[in-house]
């Protein structure tokens, strides 16, 4: 919605997502997300990491320097909050990751679409419902997914410059409307930027 929000501003934007935003990266998606093999923690962080390494070198570095304007569904602050809080790696450990597999590239601005725990397991038990795809992701539990939320609140309130949060709960229109009121101003102010 946000893409389609600035292409009718003649903005030119691409769209991508983590994992999964290059070739190799939906390769490694379908490897980790849709395996029934248990995967050790570190792999999964490291997966991540590789995948994050080929999205920023060929897809995310090249868009930037064509100044476009890039929008990813995650980045480096989903491993902080699902590999380090979620699984309990250290934080320089995954600091140390992130900076390898970003190379210190840091988006201009991040909205952690917030919700509750309840809500949003709620959300995931709907999709299983109406046979929509689910991931292993999805089988995790309450406390797991607390632990992500409480991370992305912290980043938030550590980095606010950077980071906004919006209240997922309300319908969706709303939702955008504020997506567009926290992004419009940034784009306005910078001739391209990286979302």
């Amino acid at each position: 919605m946000l893409a389609g929000a600035l292409r009718q501003r003649s903005i030119d934007v691409i769209t991508t997502c983590e994992p999964g935003g290059t070739p190799l990266g939906r390769r490694l998606r379908e490897a980790f997300l849709e395996t029934e093999e248990t995967v050790a923690p570190i792999a999964e962080l490291l997966l991540f990491a590789a995948d994050r390494a080929q999205h920023v070198e060929l897809l995310i570095k090249p868009a930037l320097q064509e100044g476009r304007t890039v929008i990813s569904d995650r980045y480096a602050d989903a491993t902080f909050a699902y590999q380090g809080a979620g699984r309990g790696f250290p934080e320089g450990t995954v600091e140390q990751v992130i900076g390898l597999a970003t190379g210190g590239l840091k988006p201009d601005l991040t909205i952690f679409f917030d919700v509750s725990v309840e809500k949003a397991l709620g959300r995931t038990a709907s999709r299983k419902e109406t046979g929509e795809r689910v991931n292993r992701m999805d089988a995790e539990t309450a406390d797991f997914y607390s632990r992500v939320r409480d991370a992305y609140i912290g980043l938030a309130e550590r980095d606010q410059n950077r980071f906004r949060v919006v209240d997922a709960d309300g319908p969706v229109e709303e939702v955008q409307a504020r997506v567009l009121e926290l992004t419009l101003p940034l784009l306005n102010a910078t001739d391209s930027a990286h979302i």
